[in-house]
């Protein structure tokens, strides 16, 4: 968010005073190896095996389905019997095989394979059910991947898949084992595709998410301000339900923290969330920002940055995360390619959660990186829920920055219109969010009452997918000082608020 963060040294704030009670946070490794584990009810073995020539022993892939011709069967290096199948998974094609099979509703199936080779996953996909994909990191010998699902109340087939990863050359299965009561044949199946993302490691969550919540308003609150913001009182004072975190960063390598004082594994503020959420809002919980080193820049590989961004989202059953990219990490193309990755990994982990980027505007539209940072995401296969604009610091002070924020919505509009041209236009407005600062800009330019209502007004009419402000403690002070806690304008406390929370999406 706005240069107004990067604090004097002075100020009581916890963002650069408290960096001694960072807890410590468990290893990476431990996470990985819960990647490749047995999750639950096991059929009776009298159910038997569903699926058809489950350990390849006819020679062909028979009633296997393979995309793009990725998959054989190999006479070599088996698990068991004659033969296996191998996926030629390459830089564009993970080699995704599958089977569809006829199951009864409302039952428990167990699932299990043996696989070879490196990021090897097994998962099963069919009408109300949610994937319980599972992966190993793999290697030169054969492991064992078990999983289990239950399915839906209309649920009369599933397709088990195996598949590899971008780039990491073949791998190997044999003896699937679908284990479970038959259900009435399904219908013929095209073969799975591969051009949708893949599954994702299996993550240790620990509670369900909680249900989706509509969140048309959600301001920026700045967690790291002293003291602790009350979610609570600014929802109550301001006529709010929902609010943005701010925010997780790496400030000592590979392993989120807020603002360098508290590990996100240990549930820091989960009782406020948890009352947000009781009273019928929910949090979005925003990684970066710009005083902060984001997740993507710290860590080195896809994998450990998926472990961060799992562990956060499972220590607090996330259905929203928030990316605020910008200053370097907005230009760090290796970064951002590693991010993209990493959250398709984590959607497939955590299916329906919904991701936003936050970036960089001029009132001409997202700059040519804050672009590539879009196209990173769609290429990847990220479902973006959002790309919501910082609609501030134009270096222009002299314009109307109500104007300008309305101006920055629809060039935004526009450029996702090229970005995802099937989109509907309903569905590209939804995809479009702002956040204004309020009051004076750290290049003092302002964004009044006025400016507020004018940008409400053209979210109604055109049912933006979010309206955020920065931030909600500065809302609250309304009071003349530093920028970081002031919006220096006459206003009374939760004007702003009160105001963006008439829009209703």
């Amino acid at each position: 968010m706005p240069r107004a963060l990067n604090r004097p040294t002075s100020t009581p704030s916890r963002r650069t005073g408290r960096a001694a009670k960072l807890l410590p946070i468990g290893c990476a490794a431990a996470l990985a190896a819960g990647a490749l584990t047995a999750l639950g009810v096991n059929a009776s073995a009298a159910d038997g095996n569903l699926l058809a020539d489950p350990g390849f022993e006819s020679g062909s892939l028979g009633p296997w389905s393979c995309s793009a011709g990725t998959g054989s069967v190999v006479n070599s290096g088996t698990h068991g019997g004659s033969y296996a199948l191998q996926g030629a998974a390459s830089g564009s094609d993970t080699a995704q095989c599958g089977q569809s099979v006829s199951v009864r509703p409302n039952t428990t199936y167990s699932l299990s394979a043996w696989v070879r080779g490196q990021y090897v996953y097994l998962g099963a996909t069919g009408s109300g059910v949610t994937d319980p994909a599972v992966w190993t990191p793999g290697g030169s010998s054969w492991q064992q991947l078990s999983t289990s699902f239950t399915t839906g109340p209309s649920t009369t087939s599933v397709t088990v898949y195996l598949h590899g990863w971008y780039g990491q050359d073949a791998y190997f299965a044999d003896d699937v084992v679908l284990a479970g009561p038959g259900g009435t044949p399904p219908p013929t199946s095209p073969p799975p595709s591969s051009t949708s993302p893949s599954p994702s490691p299996s993550s240790s969550r620990t509670a369900p998410p909680p249900p989706n919540v509509a969140v048309p308003v959600a301001p920026y609150v700045d967690m790291g301000a002293w003291p602790t913001p009350s979610l609570g009182d600014m929802a109550a004072k301001g006529d709010l339900k929902s609010f943005t975190l701010a925010f997780i960063t790496a400030p000592a390598g590979c392993k989120a923290s807020w603002f360098n004082a508290y590990d996100p594994r240990s549930g820091w503020a989960k009782d406020q969330i948890d009352a947000v959420r009781a009273a019928g809002g929910d949090v979005k919980v925003s990684f970066g920002g710009a005083s902060g080193t984001e997740l993507a820049q710290a860590c080195s590989t896809v994998d450990s940055l998926f472990t961060e961004y799992d562990a956060v989202v499972n220590a607090y059953s996330l259905r929203y995360v928030d990316f605020d990219i910008e200053g370097t990490a907005v230009v760090d193309t290796a970064a951002n390619d590693r991010r993209s990755a990493a959250l398709a990994r984590l959607q497939h982990a955590h299916p329906g959660l919904k991701v936003s980027l936050t970036l960089p505007v001029l009132p001409e539209g997202l700059t040519a990186d804050g672009l590539a940072v879009v196209r990173s995401a769609r290429d990847a296969g990220v479902d973006l829920d959002l790309v919501n604009v910082m609609a501030m610091d134009y270096n222009r002070p002299s314009t109307d920055y109500g104007a300008d924020a309305v101006q920055a919505a629809q060039s935004t509009h526009d450029q996702l219109a090229a970005l995802y041209p099937a989109s509907t236009d309903a569905r590209l407005w939804a995809m479009t969010g702002v956040t204004p600062m309020l009051g004076e800009n750290d290049d003092h330019g302002v964004f009044n009452q006025a400016a507020a209502g004018r940008l409400v007004a053209f979210a109604q009419q055109h049912h933006l997918g979010v309206l955020a402000f920065w931030e909600m403690t500065r809302d609250a002070a309304a009071c003349t000082g530093p920028l970081f806690k002031c919006t220096n304008i006459p206003q009374s406390p939760y004007e702003f608020s009160k105001t963006f929370a008439r829009y209703a999406g």
